[in-house]
């Protein structure tokens, strides 16, 4: 809640009390105020090298484990009951093969970077070791700060009325699938914003008009005017956050971003639709979703998560395979080429990765199990050298037989585009020092 506290209990002709006129709405997360959040975001240290302005990163979570071997590294020449159903189809890349199910993504595999050889997965069923690059048996697990709350503290929000770091992750069944990102030791002020929950249903004006907050607005500034003089630098900076608080509130940029009605008819139509509904206890298979993700980075947000969908496919997986691939070939390739179009695929980094892979062995009930070896992630966006596959496994998609890849190597990439050395540190608001990455990887040179 945006909540400027003052001293004395003045009131305004309209009965409310100087010290509460602003518990009007605001961006609540977990008990901090929107002035708390914006000093926190004013803060950002923006010690990245290179021109940063417009960096930023989607990252997209395909949660319970995606069949790695049924969508970027099928092996047709493998026994029925390791290939599966799915045949492979040429993309425009010669010697890139992927699913017949996302001939879309084929047709500008040039454009994308396949990982074929992810092997660290530490088995959970959670988006954690994505988001944060920590394995499930470490102690810090839960102190060690997601990829977007180290931007939101490194580089802070590209712009001052919309949060630095959003989770789009619709609240689930299972609630690991539906994390979006923890802050750890960096603390609440920078945690992601989810759109879902109480954070942005209280930036709604409650019972009080534009007009009225900006008199209101107006009145505080005269009420308070006698203590603020010109060489008292602690009530100045205040006045700086205080106004960016209100800046957020009295916006529509972020509400707008968020509204995807607003956007091209066209281009709504070439993301898809899917559904907003829940896929049993995961994530919705919701293209808009992903729209908004590419709207919200446009308005300025730093780094944006989203869980998309439920691939745990213990039984039937090739006909779930069936129902749901195609539509991420259609909402990957629309955002690919969206990016590409609006001038920003130099800029926007995206990730799309999963928690493991399956069972190379197909299961008595047409599924595949959980199998952590070896799992897949595909990138683009971010001036990466796209058009190429990095990494193999091994004939029957059980191991990396070539470059295997660990998921500290991909963030390190991603920090790398952000202009953010991935060795380093970020220094906590206490001055304490927090490593990014505790394996010191280096980037996936292939890619940078």
């Amino acid at each position: 809640m945006l909540s400027i506290q003052g001293g004395s209990g003045h009131r305004f002709c309209d009965g409310v009390s100087r010290r509460s006129f602003l518990q009007i709405g605001g961006l609540g997360l977990g008990g901090l105020t929107m002035a708390e959040l914006m000093k926190a975001q004013s803060q950002a240290t923006n010690g990245a090298q290179g021109d940063t302005k417009n960096k930023a990163v989607i990252m997209i979570f395909l949660a319970g484990g995606v069949s790695h071997q049924d969508f970027v590294d099928l092996k047709p020449d493998a026994p029925k009951a390791v290939r599966g159903e799915f045949n492979p189809i040429a993309t425009n890349v010669p010697g890139i093969e992927i699913c017949e199910l996302a001939p879309r993504m084929a047709k500008m595999a040039d454009k994308f970077a396949i990982i074929r050889s992810i092997a660290d997965s530490d088995g959970a069923h959670a988006a954690t070791h994505c988001w944060s690059g920590v394995r499930r048996g470490d102690q810090a697990r839960m102190q060690q700060p997601s990829i977007g709350s180290f931007l939101a503290k490194e580089l802070g929000s590209r712009d001052s009325t919309v949060p630095a770091y959003m989770g789009l992750t619709k609240t689930c069944g299972h609630k690991p699938w539906c994390d979006v990102g923890f802050p750890g030791k960096l603390g609440r002020a920078y945690a992601p914003v989810k759109p879902d929950g109480d954070d942005i249903k209280a930036m709604a004006l409650k019972g009080i008009t534009l007009d009225q907050l900006n008199n209101r607005k107006k009145l505080l500034s005269a009420f308070d005017g006698f203590r603020r003089s010109a060489d008292n630098a602690v009530f100045r900076g205040a006045d700086a956050i205080y106004e960016q608080a209100f800046d957020v509130l009295t916006s529509s940029k972020l509400l707008n971003a968020l509204d995807v009605s607003k956007e091209d008819p066209k281009i709504r139509e070439r993301y898809g639709k899917g559904s907003p509904k829940n896929v049993s206890d995961g994530p919705p298979v919701w293209n808009e979703q992903v729209l908004i993700c590419r709207r919200l980075i446009e308005a300025g947000v730093r780094c944006v998560t989203l869980g998309f969908g439920r691939w745990d496919y213990h039984g039937n997986n090739f006909g779930q395979m069936k129902a749901r691939l195609p539509l991420v070939d259609q909402v990957l390739s629309a955002l690919v080429t969206d990016l590409h179009e609006r001038g920003m695929d130099k800029d926007v980094t995206v990730l799309v990765c999963s928690e493991f892979g399956r069972t190379p062995k197909i299961n008595k009930n047409a599924g595949r199990d959980h199998w952590p070896p070896a799992s897949c992630a595909v990138m683009a966006g971010g001036g990466l050298r796209t058009g190429q596959v990095i990494g193999s496994t091994t004939k029957d998609a059980g191991h990396p037989d070539q470059r295997p890849v660990k998921y500290q190597e991909i963030l390190a990439t991603i920090y790398h585009n952000m202009g953010i050395n991935p060795k380093g540190f970020i220094r906590d608001d206490a001055d304490r020092p927090i490593k990014l990455l505790n394996q010191n990887p280096n980037p996936l040179h292939e890619l940078v």
